[in-house]
């Protein structure tokens, strides 16, 4: 996509044979993204030079293709939609937390369209570089489409200024990219879960983490401890789709996010070991996805820290529930069996 705007090479005969809807200027309407005021549907070519535009297709016309009406919309009249043939309805469960060992990014892996499951296995949790990754819950096809979006602006960043954008400024580039959008009816909400790194480092190996369980030695704490400079080290923020920007410790957000927070709350500790934190971090999905019926199947978790993400093997949350049911049915036994003797004796 963007090689493509670089290069020119929507521009080229190949690009127009293949693509020729894409140069009828009287069958599309592109959209900016970088207007205030959306300065309403333009007609589509290349001389603006903006490199996030969409084309949208225009609205179907009983009139021949000939004689069709070149009026273009109004700024003012941005705000009338088309109706939906269906409702947007979703759910999710993901979060993401800050302790003494770097951070936490979990999520489930349901995708819900109402009361129909579309797919139990999707990745909400998504890799943009080495040191980044983007939990999402939201509309599907918008949190994909900015992800990518996010990720390729990254990448040109990095290949204009030889550096890696820092993840407060991913946010902050996140954040002016969606703004344009707020009142509309995109639904993005991303979590960056992300390291900054010194400067001059340029560590970006992958880490992959299939163990079920870890601990910390005191090198590897010493060594993912703060760096003195507060722009660096673990970074967790949050971007809406109305352009909101948040940082914190701690942010659980989809239609299970209470229950996560509810198990977030009461054990969440800053000198957590990694053990304990990635426990943590599953038994608050697994506690959102009992209660929320929008959320399920499994967990996926990642790991962040100053040497990169780790990525932890898929869990079902189905055996988690019946290793759950064995220790409840074993402590009320183990009562039942108090109770009995204490009545006896």
């Amino acid at each position: 996509m963007a090689l493509e705007d670089i290069c020119g090479f929507q521009d080229t005969p190949l690009h127009r044979k293949c693509f020729p809807a894409s140069h009828f200027e009287d069958t599309a309407t592109s959209f900016d993204c970088y207007s205030a005021e959306f300065r309403g549907l333009k007609k589509s070519g290349r001389d603006s030079g903006i490199p996030l535009q969409f084309f949208i297709p225009s609205l179907p016309n009983s009139a021949p293709f000939n004689h069709r009406s070149t009026s273009h919309f109004s700024p003012s009249k941005h705000s009338v939609t088309v109706r939906r043939p269906f409702p947007l309805s979703h759910g999710t469960t993901t979060l993401g937390f800050i302790f003494q060992g770097g951070v936490i990014a979990a999520a489930d892996t349901r995708a819900s369209a109402g009361g129909l499951v579309a797919c139990p296995a999707v990745h909400k949790i998504t890799p943009i570089h080495s040191h980044l990754v983007v939990t999402s819950s939201g509309s599907g096809a918008d949190c994909m489409l900015w992800e990518r979006i996010l990720a390729r602006e990254i990448r040109l960043y990095q290949l204009r200024h030889r550096r890696c954008l820092s993840i407060c400024g991913t946010a902050k580039l996140l954040s002016f990219m969606l703004h344009p959008f707020k009142g509309t009816d995109v639904c993005v909400a991303l979590t960056l879960c992300g390291w900054d790194k010194e400067a001059g480092n340029t560590d970006s190996s992958f880490i992959t983490d299939n163990s079920s369980s870890a601990g910390f030695s005191s090198q590897d704490v010493s060594a993912m401890a703060y760096p003195s400079s507060p722009n660096r080290g673990p970074k967790l923020i949050y971007v809406c789709s109305d352009g909101a920007r948040l940082q914190g410790d701690v942010f659980s957000v989809g239609s299970g996010s209470p229950y996560a927070y509810g198990v977030l709350d009461g054990r969440l500790r800053w000198n957590l070991s990694k053990e304990e934190a990635v426990s943590l971090a599953r038994e608050a999905v697994f506690r959102a996805t009992h209660r929320d019926a929008y959320s399920g199947n499994n967990v996926d978790l990642f790991h962040i820290t100053a040497q990169g993400w780790s990525r932890r093997k898929r869990e079902e949350l189905k055996e988690e529930y019946y290793r759950d049911m064995e220790r409840r049915t074993k402590t009320v036994g183990e009562r039942k069996r108090e109770t009995v003797l204490y009545a006896l004796g």
